[in-house]
């Protein structure tokens, strides 16, 4: 039975769907591609384990929190913006930017996101660099794992997963502190006395990040995530890819080969096949085998082999980011050309300008008043003893300020000399009900519409229902109906 190797696998048999699994001992390297990753690594990691203990004054009796998503009040805070139930289009307009701006790198650097910012990606590198503090590098760490069972051998294990461990514990506990004050739930957490739902939470992402960050790790890039898929349909010729320049690379030799051939006035590629650029990737990738999914275009290759190119005194860039256009240019022995804009790409920017100013506009035009109404449905109308018709009405009055406002009911539409009674509303202005609502809140009123006995009821009239606040005089309505026999 025939098999082959596959990237970040093992053997895979001809009628066999799966390919058994191979683990992969990362090398260190260094170079500029590994130095931009531990910067974005420490920054991604230190938003979002600090980003909790931010503080933000919203004023008295409100959330100090800068970010915060709080479900008992149904409120999402973030610094100075705060989003009611009533506004999750927001969240969907982010949702949009997010896919956009994904689109929009993958259009001009492939999977920059997957190499560099993809939480699997970053919490992996940690998990990496615990695990060469504690057990070495690859070599040590191979040499580790094949050894027998000893004393030195167990401590290391048990001190590698017990760091692992903390660090799962610690993201899920991060997690949980975007949901209430985070100092208080930190306190919480450590006397036992936080709600049962934050240690299950807590239990869920540390056993999540624990094994997808220590075990599943090239498996999750390779075979669970769907955007490697996605993102081979959404390239182009111009994107820019981690790739492996043939033209110059082949055919491979040894160094002293290259350097006879060479003086002999023959062709020699500058690949040494050295396998460096495969013993760094996190993913086991052999770039020289050309684009592949199992590729999350993380730059390590590229240090990997300009390192080597320093060494045997060869020019960088025989691994670089380049695009199928030069690759073709090249073996045609043209120039290289790069467009960064492009129909693709400014498609992508104007359409990512078009919601960031749709959201702009109706964030920073969004009235800070709200009413809803529904109207009763059995009985939809009632006839008095004395001949009048009444309609009952649930009305809520929704107050987004930070300070309690009066807010006039009126209704336009009704027949003339309707009666407005509000249950519980004690104060009058010009004959409407006035309703007090507290900072913050929304308050549910019950409204009788009373038309009296020789008013022409038609059986269905189209009614407003209007709030006006009494100070600065900002309105809302809502639109319902009356009814009549």
């Amino acid at each position: 039975m025939k098999a082959e190797t596959v990237a970040g696998g093992g053997a895979v048999h001809e009628d066999s769907l799966y390919a058994e699994h191979k683990k992969i001992y990362p090398a260190a390297v260094q170079g500029v591609f590994r130095r931009i990753k531990w910067g974005l690594l420490i920054a991604c990691l230190g938003v979002y384990y600090l980003l909790p203990f931010v503080r933000w004054n919203r004023g008295p009796d409100a959330p100090s929190q800068a970010v915060l998503i709080d479900f008992p009040n149904r409120r999402f805070y973030f610094f100075f913006i705060e989003i009611w139930p009533q506004e999750v289009y927001y969240i969907t307009g982010l949702l949009i930017l997010a896919a956009l701006t994904l689109f929009l790198m993958n259009a001009v650097a492939g999977r920059v996101w997957c190499g560099y910012l993809c939480p699997q990606t970053v919490w992996t590198d940690l998990f990496l660099a615990v695990e060469r503090l504690v057990e070495g590098d690859r070599r040590d760490r191979i040499k580790l794992d094949q050894a027998p069972w000893s004393a030195v051998k167990f401590g290391r294990k048990v001190l590698k997963h017990a760091l692992w461990l903390g660090i799962a514990w610690w993201t899920g506990g991060a997690w949980v502190l975007y949901f209430s004050d985070a100092p208080t739930l930190v306190r919480d957490l450590l006397f036992f006395d936080a709600p049962l739902v934050a240690y299950i939470w807590i239990g869920i992402l540390t056993f999540t990040t624990y094994i997808l960050a220590g075990f599943a790790r090239e498996q999750v890039c390779i075979y669970m995530c769907p955007w490697p898929r996605i993102q081979a349909a959404l390239t182009d010729e111009w994107a820019l890819n981690v790739s492996y320049r043939v033209d110059r690379g082949e055919p491979r030799t040894s160094v002293k080969a290259a350097e006879r051939l060479r003086a002999a006035g023959q062709d020699a590629g500058d690949c040494i096949d050295c396998q460096q650029c495969v013993v760094v990737c996190p993913t086991g990738t052999d770039i020289r085998l050309g684009p592949q999914l199992s590729c999350i275009q993380c730059g390590l290759c590229i240090d990997a082999c300009n390192n080597i190119m320093d060494k045997i005194n060869r020019p960088h860039g025989l691994i670089a980011y380049d695009t199928d256009i030069n690759i073709d240019r090249r073996e045609h022995g043209k120039p290289e050309i790069y467009k960064f804009v492009r129909p693709r790409t400014i498609l992508y920017v104007a359409v990512i300008s078009i919601v960031i100013g749709i959201m702009t506009f109706v964030f920073t035009t969004r009235a800070t008043l709200g009413v809803n109404v529904l109207h009763d449905r059995s009985p939809v109308y009632v006839v008095n003893s004395d001949g009048s018709i009444r309609n009952g009405y649930t009305v809520r009055i929704l107050n987004k300020h930070r300070e309690a406002r009066d807010f006039v009911l009126s209704v336009t539409g009704v027949p003339e000399r309707t009666r407005i009674e509000a249950v519980g509303a004690t104060r009058k202005q010009d004959g409407n009900p006035i309703i007090e609502v507290g900072p913050d809140q929304s308050q549910e009123v019950r409204v009788n519409l009373i038309a009296p006995r020789d008013a022409k009821v038609e059986t269905t009239a189209p009614i407003q229902v209007v709030v006006t606040e009494t100070k600065a005089g900002e309105r809302a309505a809502a639109k319902d109906f009356f009814k009549g026999p």
